[in-house]
């Protein structure tokens, strides 16, 4: 079902109005200097417009996890000098998100400004979506635009609530986030290949549910794997498992038959003693594991399979590593499946869908980014909508002839 959201364009004229603009600023920094700005340099469309109209532009953010109270570690004036440098115009900074600070702030500024307040999570208000901490962040401006589908899965105060306040629009990197996802997952060319992997399957039960019923191919990796592997008798030795879900393993193995979903778990797997850098291992089949070894990534045999189910594909969605991807040699069978999956997509004969920060991590690092079809920069949000969850940041900007059209749709 195809989403209609409230757009820039239907916020009319926005020259001298105040917009309150939540984009997602958490970008890693060491040493508070920004590693990485590819977060910041996609919202630069959405700045761009809103400049052109001549709107006055309230930025708001979070950075990090703070308790509610002010972090020196997670302040956001670092990255306005960032934001700064990508947008190639002047950001002013206000050292706080409510209160005189801000309303002063706020009060200064002029058609084509820049504001960027403090990381909103400074407050309770903004995890609880406390309604009074809502009407403040609102009271500052005369639109609302989202333009963060990464953190549109939370029923924030900043995402949320000040929609219920103010008249309100998605970003183009939000329109385009969900357009993206949803051209390849609604209407799909198949056959269809979904590669997930990760640490625990508790964590990616409604993924693999909703899925495998759209998918022709299902591939299991990851610690996830050897829940899997475990419950078809195979030995995992000292390997990270989840003895709780061995029969939902079973479970999910039998409904995939019902489905005409084909789940591909590793016949060969890396193991060693012990998970450290360069960690001595050995390559061995499933049914081989050593009484003390632990799984750590797949082996080439089992990537080779794999590589043959996505030349054989049309659309493949990645959302999880296949190994211990932080320890090298573990990253081996991720960064062979980027390469084959960036190769097909590079040649036209697929299209790939890439999300998740292990994933984004592993195909930056490298190289491969510009040869995949869309990769969401989001993390639990992409894992959400993957799991056919609604997005309480998306569900509140669906214009009423789109909610009316899901209404038809529905009934």
């Amino acid at each position: 079902m195809t989403l209609v959201l409230k757009t820039l364009q239907e916020c009319g004229s926005l020259n001298n109005k105040a917009v309150l603009l939540r984009v997602d600023l958490n970008v890693p920094m060491h040493h508070g200097r920004v590693e990485d700005a590819t977060r910041i340099e996609k919202l630069k469309p959405t700045f761009d417009y809103l400049l052109d109209q001549g709107a006055k532009i309230i930025v708001v953010s979070h950075f990090g996890r703070p308790k509610g109270e002010f972090d020196r570690d997670l302040s956001l004036a670092p990255i306005a000098d960032v934001l700064a440098d990508v947008l190639n115009h002047e950001v002013k900074f206000a050292v706080d998100c409510i209160g005189d600070a801000a309303k002063e702030a706020v009060d200064g500024l002029e058609s084509g400004d820049i504001l960027l307040l403090e990381n909103v999570r400074f407050h309770g208000g903004e995890k609880a979506n406390d309604p009074e901490f809502s009407k403040e962040l609102a009271s500052y401006a005369d639109v609302f635009v989202n333009d963060t589908f990464s953190c549109s899965h939370r029923a924030h105060a900043s995402i949320v609530g000040v929609a219920e306040h103010l008249p309100s629009a998605a970003g183009l990197l939000l329109q385009e986030e969900i357009s993206s996802i949803e051209s390849v997952l609604d209407n799909p060319k198949t056959p269809m290949t979904v590669i997930t992997g990760g640490a625990k399957v508790s964590t990616k039960l409604a993924l693999l549910q909703n899925l495998m019923k759209k998918a022709d191919h299902l591939v299991i990796g990851g610690a996830m794997a050897n829940t899997f592997l475990k419950a078809k008798g195979h030995p995992i030795g000292v390997s990270l498992y989840e003895p709780e879900l061995v029969d939902k393993a079973r479970e999910i193995l039998e409904q995939s038959k019902k489905c005409d979903c084909n789940i591909i778990l590793p016949s060969q797997v890396v193991v060693a003693s012990k998970l450290e850098q360069r960690a001595e291992n050995s390559i061995c089949d499933v049914d081989d594991v050593p009484n003390d070894g632990m799984i750590l990534d797949i082996g080439p045999m089992a990537v080779q399979a794999i590589e043959a189910v996505l030349a054989s594909s049309s659309t493949v969605v990645w959302n999880g590593p296949m190994g211990a991807f932080e320890y090298k040699p573990f990253d081996a069978a991720s960064v062979a499946i980027a390469r084959s999956i960036a190769y097909l997509t590079g040649k036209g004969k697929i299209t790939s869908l890439a999300g998740g920060g292990d994933v984004v991590a592993t195909i930056k690092s490298s190289g491969l980014a510009a040869h995949f079809s869309y990769i969401s920069t989001a993390g639990g949000a992409f894992l959400e909508w993957l799991e056919g969850k609604e997005l309480p940041g998306v569900a509140v900007l669906v214009s009423k002839e789109g909610a009316d059209a899901k209404k038809v749709v529905n009934s």
